[in-house]
């Protein structure tokens, strides 16, 4: 079985996209709960949105085939927690953003089967980018790395209220130079149809504050959407007119970051 795709491009930018899958092993799904077995916390269609950017802007794209229910490769593979204090779910998790479990009772994973998804799924994946990441760095001199996430508008479990639609993270400032944040920003204050924030609750997770070194040669941003610009959220349909809309400052924004 693929784990990953990998599409090699020719520009400094290499998109993440780690909760773009969402095949669950038939062995596991009989464990979930019904609802669960639809994984619907998936970053429904980033693949999709960003697949014909990539292709467009010359940059390498990195998706994972599993649902985040498998293994969650945003997050540190010793578990430890990305907001502490706040309620999140984990590196294998077993509650859904709707605060239900996600397991039959009595079919939780134990420690030594999160241990064997973290060498079968969560190494691959993480290998492939930092081989991407050295490779790029070493044709280039610096390489952005963009994670690219989606989430329902309002999920109470994680945050209160509506989500803006465009939410930047760069573990507030360390994971990229000043200089790319403010460039990001300024585009994104330059436009009148998406709400946004920089920073605000999702500051990039994993990924972005473990690989992002702007010392080194690597920026790394986090993009989290709000889903229902470009979807609906209960049926997971995809709005072609949306977007193609949120397509358009999506590509804006990674132009600044080649740039």
């Amino acid at each position: 079985m693929d784990l990953y795709t990998l599409e090699r491009g020719s520009a400094p930018l290499l998109i993440s996209l780690p909760h773009d899958g969402s095949d669950i092993p038939s062995e596991l799904a009989v464990r979930l709960h019904p609802a669960a077995r639809r994984s619907p916390d998936t970053d429904w269609h980033v693949g999709r949105l960003y697949e014909p950017l990539a292709r467009e802007l010359g940059a390498s794209l990195l998706r994972p085939r599993l649902s985040r229910y498998v293994i969650d490769l945003n997050r540190p593979a010793d578990g430890q927690a990305l907001y502490p204090g706040r309620r999140e779910t984990g590196l294998v998790s077993t509650l859904g953003f709707d605060g239900e479990p996600l397991y039959l009772p009595g079919a939780e994973p134990d420690a030594a089967e999160i241990q064997r998804r973290i060498n079968a799924y969560w190494r691959p994946y993480h290998l492939a980018l930092q081989q991407e990441l050295a490779m790029l760095r070493v044709q280039h001199g610096r390489v952005v790395l963009w994670e690219g996430h989606s989430i329902r508008r309002r999920v109470p479990m994680l945050f209160e209220g509506p989500l803006p639609d465009f939410n930047l993270g760069t573990a507030d400032g360390a994971s990229c130079g000043a200089a790319l944040q403010a460039s990001l920003a300024d585009g994104l204050e330059a436009q009148r149809d998406f709400s946004f924030a920089v920073n605000g609750r999702f500051k990039g997770g994993y990924i972005t504050r473990q690989y992002g070194r702007p010392d080194e040669g690597v920026e790394a941003v986090q993009l989290e959407l709000a889903q229902y610009r470009y979807m609906d959220e209960s049926s997971f349909a995809y709005d072609e007119a949306g977007a193609a809309a949120v397509q358009g400052l999506i590509r804006l924004l990674l132009r600044r970051c080649i740039a």
